[in-house]
């Protein structure tokens, strides 16, 4: 896709070589491009990596991620424990890179954060690529600044979670997308098939919402006949849909007593975890849809739904910052092209991008609920709108100052209004955006500067100007639009203003920070246990007598700070929410009779489970003293060994 120019058939060429003038064509690189790029990637990792080994570790990721380095049948499943007992309730694609980095490096927390942190690093450089190839240096450079800078993606950065992984692989699709609509070839289009299916194995359903819009864009701007484009789409969505359903494929031809017994299901089958507990569960009104169990939807209790979602007082702040520039962006970019070829790859860009939000937008407003971490997944298609709409802006703005002596009767339509008028109206947005909580009230007196100085600097520009003069208002305006966004993304290096390890957030978000500011979440990492954990652990270790299991908990939550703490089997009664039918009650008197299994911890912050009232009836109390605690809170320890 070409350099971005105005639209109309004689601005359009005098837009395009003012384009070309500022930035060089796409396939050159001017001198100031490489420097750039190299100090926005800096940045990113800079930002991204910052105090790595405190990272965000994710409670339930971060225990399946130790448990996964240490053994094949657990990597390969996604086994909550060593032994590979029960699954996550996910699809283990992305931590698999998370688990070799532990299983390589040991386990330390910075080697289950640093493959997101490659990731993250890895996302920007390639929307800048991709940017690049589409509207130009100009435009992908301001594209890859600003999802650098968007609170959420620097707050999911730094954390454990699936998300990283999702947006790199679809952010590769989409430039596998655009070479396949340049070139007319097939090969492209296939590989997009691929990383969407390998996308799916990060975060399941998730990852085929950009399908329609990745149809669309291919059968409006591709090469060829209506049925050949037709026969290649059908073609790439096959190839999507083996890589997705190949991990699903093999955990239901393998047999049960193989692999683990897959959480979130009542019936232990990989389709009722994708698209009943990950899929219809949340959509619907029945939790225990195509074989989900109960209370699954753990987004339902996040709110963050309706129409107005993107831009509550919640999610706005973490990725809505540059919405208005990007929706303007993707309306004009249409517009402009209108009357071009089509297979225009100017209008395919503004389309494949501004789907892609638009789809998001909708589906996130429809469903149960939503963890502001999700949006994470928009911030590269509107950094790539905002660093399109940059340019065409500019272009057009330039076209009405480089009219040709010949068109100077050219009736003026005011069109280069356009670029101070929509940093004015984004600027006004930022300020919007933060005074629910005034987080940054000391920083808006420089965004209104900044912005003053580019609307008067653009606005006012006449015959007489300095180039530099313009050149230093358009840097104020790109100045204005990013300075907000990256006070709240700088914010999140300091926990305070981090969120929570389990939903990370930048700036003051969370109701609990903000009730008690002098707090820093708890932050435990990796091989790094409490006292009560080791106190816990050591007492186990030492009345062990072969048994296969140091424990059986009730829930994850029981579980997550032991299994982060050693690499010891444990068994994860109830999987992640306590409610999965796994194990038994007879099962597990089976193990404990069979010398398998001695001692359960339960709590009760979780209901009773068949299970758990199996150890309650038949296993004897152990009093905290026993292992040095005069108190263990909500939990309780149980020795099951056979009386008598």
């Amino acid at each position: 896709m070409t350099a971005i120019s105005a639209a109309e058939p004689t601005a359009a060429q005098r837009g395009h070589r003012a384009s070309r003038r500022r930035s060089g064509p796409p396939g050159d690189a001017p001198r100031w491009e490489r420097p750039a790029l190299a100090a926005v990637l800096v940045l990113a990792a800079v930002l991204y990596s910052w105090g790595i080994g405190r990272a965000a570790l994710h409670p339930f990721y971060g225990a399946a991620i130790r448990s996964m380095a240490g053994g094949w049948r657990a990597f390969f499943f996604g086994g909550l424990d060593s032994a590979g007992s029960i699954s996550i309730d996910k699809l283990p694609g992305a931590l698999w890179p998370d688990a070799l980095f532990v299983a390589v490096f040991g386990p330390h927390t910075w080697a289950a954060a640093l493959p997101h942190v490659i990731e993250g690093v890895l996302t920007v450089w390639l929307l800048h690529r991709t940017v690049r190839t589409w509207a130009g240096p100009f435009a992908a450079l301001i594209a890859a600044l600003a999802l650098t800078v968007t609170p959420v993606t620097v707050a999911l950065n730094r954390a454990t979670i699936p998300d990283t992984a999702l947006t790199l692989l679809l952010v590769a699709a989409a430039a596998a997308l655009q070479k396949a609509v340049l070139s007319g070839r097939l090969l492209p289009l296939m590989l997009c098939g691929v990383w969407v299916g390998l996308a799916f194995q990060a975060k399941m359903l998730q990852a085929w919402l950009v399908l329609p819009v990745f149809a669309a864009v291919y059968q409006l701007a591709a090469p060829g006949t209506p049925l050949k484009r037709l026969l290649r789409v059908a073609a790439s969505g096959a190839v999507a849909l083996a890589v997705s359903c190949s991990w699903i494929l093999i955990a239901w031809m393998t047999p049960a007593a193989n692999r683990p017994y897959l959480d979130g299901t009542s019936d232990n089958d990989p389709f009722s975890l994708v698209f009943g507990y990950n899929g219809l569960s949340r959509f619907g009104s029945d939790p225990t849809a195509f074989g989900a169990v109960a209370g699954t939807a753990a987004s339902r209790t996040s709110g963050n739904t309706g129409w107005d979602m993107l831009v509550n007082h919640t999610i706005g702040p973490q990725v809505a910052w540059f919405l208005p520039l990007a929706v303007l962006a993707a309306v004009l970019g249409v517009v402009r092209c209108k009357g071009r070829a089509r297979t225009d790859p100017t209008r395919a860009g503004f389309v494949m991008w501004g789907g892609w939000l638009a789809v998001h937008v909708w589906v996130f407003s429809v469903s149960n609920g939503n963890h502001p971490y999700y949006t994470a997944v928009i911030a590269p298609a509107m950094a790539a709108l905002v660093g399109g709409g940059f340019a065409l802006l500019h272009a057009e703005y330039e076209a009405e100052y480089t009219r040709e002596p010949e068109a100077e009767d050219e009736p003026a339509d005011r069109r280069h209004l356009l670029l101070p008028v929509a940093i004015a109206v984004t600027t006004l947005w930022a300020l919007a955006l933060d005074r629910p909580t005034g987080f940054l009230s000391w920083l808006l007196p420089v965004a209104v500067m900044l912005a003053l100085c580019a609307v008067v600097g653009l606005w006012s520009r006449g015959p007489r100007t300095s180039p530099r003069l313009t050149q230093g208002a358009l840097a104020a305006g790109i100045a204005a639009v990013l300075v907000m966004p990256a006070g709240w993304a700088f914010s999140s290096l300091d926990p305070l203003y981090a969120g929570a390890v389990t939903s990370p957030t930048a700036g003051p978000v969370g109701k609990s920070y903000l009730a008690h500011p002098h707090r820093a979440p708890s932050r435990r990492g990796l091989g790094r246990p409490s006292a009560r954990d080791s106190a816990l652990i050591g007492y186990l270790t030492a009345h062990r007598h072969g048994e296969k299991y140091l424990l059986a908990t009730q829930a994850a939550y029981t579980a997550e700070p032991l299994l982060r703490a050693s690499s010891e089997p444990m068994l994860v009664m109830g999987g992640f929410t306590g409610n999965t039918p796994f194990p038994s009650s007879g099962q597990l008197g089976e193990l404990v009779a069979a010398h398998q299994l001695r001692y359960a911890l339960l709590t009760t912050q979780r209901r009773a489970t068949p299970a758990t009232g199996w150890v309650r009836s038949h296993c004897t109390r152990v009093p905290p003293t026993a292992y040095g605690r005069q108190t263990d809170g909500s939990f309780t320890l149980y020795d099951c060994a056979p009386r008598g």
